[in-house]
C-alpha cells in the first residue's frame, strides 16, 4: 500500500508517507541533508568571501532538503501537499543551478550541491525531487498502488 494509516497522538489517523518506497526517500533524503548542510557550514565558515552564491545555494539545498525529510516523515495529508510543493520547488532549483552553472560558469567560482544538475552528488539532487513528487502523488489518500 503507498501510504497507510496510524494512530498519532495528534488525532486518530494519519497517512504515513515513509512505509516502502517512501522509507527509502527519508533515508536519501536524511543523507542529502547531511550532505548539504555540513558542507555548506564549513564553506560559509571557512572561506565564504570565495564563493557566496554558491555556498548560500548549498544552504537553501540543504534547508530544502531537511523540510522535505521532516514532511515525510510527520505524515498526514498536509505534510504531503507541502512535500509536494517543496519537491517541485526543489526540481526548479536544481534545474536552475544547473542550467545556470553549465551557461555561466565564472558565476560559481565553486559548485553547489545542485551545480551541473548535482553531479557531484551522482545525480540525486535531480533524480531525487522527481522520484519523490512521483511517490507522492501515489501516496494520496484513498489512492490505491499499481499492482
Amino acid at each position: 500500500m503507498a501510504a497507510t494509516r496510524e494512530k498519532t497522538r495528534h488525532g486518530p489517523h494519519r497517512t504515513r508517507l515513509i512505509g516502502g518506497p517512501g522509507l527509502l526517500l527519508v533515508w536519501l533524503y536524511g543523507v542529502m541533508v547531511v550532505g548539504a548542510v555540513s558542507r555548506s557550514a564549513y564553506q560559509i565558515a571557512a572561506e565564504f568571501d570565495r564563493a557566496p552564491l554558491a555556498y548560500s545555494l548549498s544552504a537553501v539545498a540543504g534547508l530544502v532538503y531537511g523540510f522535505i525529510t521532516y514532511t515525510l516523515v510527520r505524515g498526514g495529508e498536509k505534510a504531503r501537499r507541502a512535500a509536494l510543493v517543496c519537491c517541485a520547488a526543489e526540481l526548479v532549483g536544481v534545474l536552475t543551478v544547473g542550467t545556470w552553472t553549465l551557461l555561466e560558469p565564472s558565476a560559481f567560482p565553486d559548485a553547489t550541491v545542485w551545480s551541473d544538475y548535482g553531479m557531484g552528488y551522482l545525480f540525486i539532487p535531480v533524480l531525487l525531487p522527481l522520484t519523490a513528487v512521483y511517490w507522492l502523488r501515489r501516496a494520496r489518500p484513498g489512492q490505491q498502488p499499481a499492482s
